[in-house]
């Protein structure tokens, strides 16, 4: 197979690469957006195997065969609630793969200043991609503190490591070497850096955490790329980094917060809210059910609590005969809504709730005061009307879906506890609030079943 043809080829991939990002802005096409991307990448991935470089092919195919094994657990298995740890893991796994792109090319470089420079990148941010996403699984699998970790002094050491780095990869251009001991020395430098970075961001924030190390790993892929000379390679990675980085801005955007804001304030490290105290009035599925057959508007907030009740079906199924009753019923999505961009929405697509009635917060806060029914089920954050009213609060100042100015509202826990960011809930203690205490999939249910009865 000659290179003109295995670049023609590398095109039409790069063409379908864009072409499903730009089909996954939409939930409608999402899914075929993907497919149209994974055959490009298949096609990517056949045509490279004819390459001349290629000597031998065992390993090729060792990689293959595990790659495969890995990933079918991974779908098979793993929950929904652990979708946003493993995201972190595959963004990990991909800067981590990146690092050994870039390092494997040392051996074959010409020592040119470029492309020791594509090396150094690819290495650095592979590193601290790898390395930070392990901490963001941590923080998102609760197996270390969730909160922002922070230390007198962080910044200065921050800046102290990234002047090493600067100072380290000069050096190391002006005297490239696979076993360079500066190379190692850089390995150190961007492994800690992974983690310096992601210790003092809370876990509100993991969304944005999540949409940036995504894009980290396409930068460390594209640099890969330049390294080998690998046209796909930059293209795919260039569109992972450039898409991550649009997504974070997003992010961003609807915390209305800056992104230094979010890598370097230590969120709800440093500020704490109002204490909330009052009545709370607790609710049964069979008064629940009363209050919904009479409803003419209902709107569902889902937070990441429906995914650990794996109550998505029962709400889909509550919609549908709500509609059947004769009432409007729309889900409200707040970008930030679970653990990671996009969490909601795949977990309402995965129950077939149709498309046209998700709505944004943008677009259910101006006509929430007419929803005679919100049900928020397991969010906490993102309907914490804390960040309207206290200055004192961590989230003051982050749009909300403003469910406390629906006629009525039903709020679905377990208890009482805060949400991930630790911050107490006003809206549990509303006077148009009803607390529906209990697994949130059982309280559903025991709605659906009164509709049906």
């Amino acid at each position: 197979m000659t290179q003109e043809f295995i670049n023609l080829s590398y095109v039409v991939a790069a063409a379908m690469f864009i072409y499903g990002l730009k089909m996954l802005g939409s939930p409608a096409t999402a899914r075929r957006g993907n497919a149209i991307s994974c055959l490009g990448m298949g096609l990517a991935f056949v045509v490279t195997l004819f390459s001349n470089e290629i000597i031998e092919y065992q390993w090729i195919l060792i990689g293959l065969v595990v790659g495969a094994l890995v990933g079918a657990a991974a779908a098979r298995f793993v929950a929904m609630t652990a979708m946003p740890e493993m995201v972190a893991l595959f963004n990990g796994s991909g800067g981590l793969a990146s690092l050994l792109v870039g390092w494997a090319a040392l051996y074959s470089s010409d020592g040119s200043a470029f492309t020791s420079t594509t090396i150094i990148l690819s290495v650095l941010i592979g590193g601290l991609t790898f390395t930070g996403s392990i901490i963001a699984w941590g923080k998102l699998s609760e197996t270390m503190p969730s909160q922002a970790i922070v230390f007198a002094g962080q910044r200065v050491v921050n800046g102290a490591i990234l002047a090493a780095i600067v100072v380290v990869s000069i050096m190391f251009v002006m005297d490239p070497g696979a076993q360079s001991p500066l190379l190692y020395t850089l390995l150190a430098l961007a492994f800690v850096l992974g983690v310096m970075a992601v210790l003092p961001i809370g876990g509100a924030d993991m969304p944005v955490v999540i949409s940036l190390l995504n894009s980290y790993s396409g930068l460390a892929a594209c640099a890969a790329g330049f390294a080998i000379n690998n046209i796909v390679l930059i293209v795919a990675g260039s569109l992972v980094g450039a898409s991550g980085l649009i997504l974070t801005s997003i992010m961003c955007r609807a915390m209305n917060r800056s992104l230094a804001n979010v890598l370097f304030s230590g969120f709800g490290a440093a500020k704490t809210a109002t204490k909330v105290e009052g009545e709370v009035k607790p609710i049964s599925p069979d008064d629940a059910y009363l209050i919904l057959e009479a409803a003419s508007s209902v709107t569902f907030v889902p937070g990441y609590g429906m995914a650990v009740a794996q109550a998505q079906q029962a709400v889909r199924e509550l919609g549908e005969l709500l509609q059947q009753n004769g009432a409007e019923v729309t889900y409200a999505i707040h970008p930030v809504a679970g653990r990671m961009p996009g969490h909601m929405n795949v977990l309402l697509a995965e129950a077939n709730v149709p498309y046209d009635q998700l709505v944004e917060m943008d677009d259910i806060n101006p006509r929430i005061g007419s929803i005679d029914v919100a049900v928020v089920i397991g969010a906490n954050d993102v309907v914490n009307p804390a960040a309207r009213n206290d200055e004192n609060s961590p989230i003051y100042g982050m749009p909300i879906i403003n469910v406390d100015e629906a006629q009525t509202v039903f709020v679905l826990k377990r208890s009482m506890a805060t949400g991930f960011s630790g911050v107490d809930n006003p809206l549990f203690f509303g006077e148009n609030t009803r607390m529906l205490f209990g697994d949130a999939k059982e309280s559903l249910m025991s709605v659906v079943a009164e509709f049906k009865d």
